[in-house]
């Protein structure tokens, strides 16, 4: 029977921020020592709190909605009561197997796959969960959990304020419930004994996979001021790409009332709305005329325990099952509209464009750079990055590379990265590597004619995903001239999927191979 893997990383204060003086588009907060991240930042002064009353939790007030209230308005000042910090805790899912993401996923959870250089998917829902002065946080996952461990252990242990904590929940069997986690509402549900112990007023479920910056102290506050039992955080969405995701129709004040799941023809005209309705402006209305669920749920703690345990015992998905079935029964579940850059990195495809989105001129896709939200994660306290005689355009380069005479254009090269002589990388991502080969290892690997870690000598690698710590040798050629778009050639260290070449971590692709 398998037991319970829990990693509990608790700590020595952070210094808070006064919300209630300071507007959120001035506030900066401040790191935890020995984290990570991309800006520097200042500290504020410390937050008050007042005492949770028993009346919140039991009593409901009237409130007229308006736009404000359920839209993420960079112009709105939050102050929560009480403080997100008590009464707040975070539920991050880390997904299933990730076979989408497969060969990424082999050999780690999904939320452990590299992201952007220096990072890791997880740290982004950490990150916002930390920049929103919320810092108790529990990681459910149960595929290959153990770099997912390593990171967070590494990352945010001894880092949390006050009683705060980031905890990683393994899968487990148990008498009463021997299967595995079925879907994310089993997932919470097999953790419910466990969540319920925490005085606090809501829990805050979010994906491990997705990538977006987000201000939850709002969407916390739009739950409260409208008196909601679940608000769904939603995006608008235009018609071209509102069949690929569930929509949600909702009514004059903003609550939802009808789910539907990819609809196509007249079921998808039937889900337009008036997006006026959660802030947008006319001309954004017009041209974003539907909204999509973000996979992201506020839900009040007594509504979460009822539905789990009473309503709903045995449905196993949020998105599918619970939320649609609390609109059934009359719940009150509220859509909060968020209007910025989000991606879902659930396929190659997806996570491909989203680490290569971050090169784009003059505003990428998704900013590291943001001093006000900074993106934390594990220090590693590796040298600067060296360039010798190497022409490197419209990239991004982590941390501690060796990057010798070679070209590199329109890639991302991952931490500890070695490119040789005469390379080009062009439209590729790098991940890089764990650690450094010495002068002794690579002379040994020479010796015995294997390749060290690294991009050999004048190889020529183009839109391509290269995982960690992979030997590429010298002449090899990844360029998928025949522009295949599927293909499963594991043993020779490498898949294609939807034409973007991904070498498996670990792999050996000798001197010479042309892929």
């Amino acid at each position: 029977m398998a037991t319970m893997a829990a990693l509990r990383f608790s700590a020595s204060a952070m210094t808070s921020i006064n919300a209630s003086s300071v507007p959120w588009s001035h506030r900066t907060p401040t790191a935890p020592p020995n984290l990570s991240f991309s800006a520097s930042a200042l500290s504020g002064d410390k937050l008050v709190f007042r005492t949770l009353t028993a009346s919140y939790q039991t009593q409901r007030t009237p409130s007229i909605i308006s736009p404000k209230a359920v839209s993420d308005s960079r112009n709105s000042q939050t102050c929560l009561e009480p403080d997100t910090s008590r009464s707040v805790l975070g539920i991050i899912l880390g997904g299933g197997a990730g076979t989408r993401l497969y060969p990424l996923t082999k050999k780690r959870a999904k939320p452990a796959v590299p992201l952007g250089a220096n990072y890791r998917l997880i740290d982004i829902p950490v990150s916002n969960c930390l920049n929103s002065n919320i810092s108790k946080i529990y990681v459910l996952t149960q595929f290959n959990s153990a770099s997912l461990n390593r990171h967070l252990s590494r990352a945010y242990a001894s880092n949390m304020k006050n009683e705060g904590f980031v905890e990683v929940l393994a899968a487990q069997q148990s008498p009463e419930n021997p299967n595995w986690f079925q879907g994310t509402a089993d997932a919470v549900r097999q953790y419910l004994w466990l969540f319920e112990e925490h005085n606090i007023l809501e829990f805050l479920v979010l994906a491990g996979d997705h990538l977006y910056r987000m201000d939850y102290e709002r969407f916390i506050l739009a739950h409260r001021e409208t008196s909601a039992d679940i608000t769904v955080a939603a995006l608008p969405m235009d018609e071209k790409r509102a069949t690929a995701f569930g929509l949600m129709k909702i009514d004059e004040e903003g609550r939802i009332i009808e789910f539907a799941e990819k609809p196509k023809g007249d079921q998808l005209k039937d889900m337009k709305v008036d997006t006026t309705i959660l802030g947008l402006d006319d001309r954004r209305a017009q041209e974003m005329p539907f909204i999509a669920s973000m996979g992201i749920y506020v839900v009040s703690k007594n509504v979460m325990l009822d539905l789990l345990s009473n309503k709903f015992p045995g449905a196993n998905d949020f998105g599918s099952e619970v939320i649609p079935g609390a609109t059934n029964i009359g719940m009150r579940v509220q859509a909060y509209l968020y209007d910025g850059y989000w991606e879902d990195i659930g396929t190659i495809e997806a996570f491909y464009n989203a680490n290569l989105g971050i090169t784009k001129k003059p505003v990428p896709d998704f900013s590291f750079y943001d001093r006000s939200s900074p993106i934390y994660t594990q220090p590693r306290y590796l040298p600067p990055s060296k360039m010798l005689d190497a022409d490197v355009t419209d990239s991004v380069i982590g941390e501690g590379c060796v990057i010798k005479n070679c070209r590199i254009h329109h890639s991302v090269v991952g931490l500890r990265s070695c490119i040789s002589e005469g390379a080009i990388i062009e439209d590729t991502l790098l991940m890089g590597a764990d650690y450094y080969e010495t002068e002794a290892d690579r002379k040994s690997l020479a010796e015995k004619g294997s390749v060290p870690i690294g991009i050999g000598k004048n190889s020529h690698i183009k839109r391509a995903i290269i995982d960690k710590n992979a030997r590429i040798g010298d002449e090899v050629k990844i360029i998928n001239s025949d522009n295949v778009q599927e293909a499963a050639r594991e043993t020779d260290g490498y898949f294609i999927k939807s034409g973007i070449v991904t070498i498996v971590k670990d792999a050996l692709i000798p001197t010479g191979t042309l892929i």
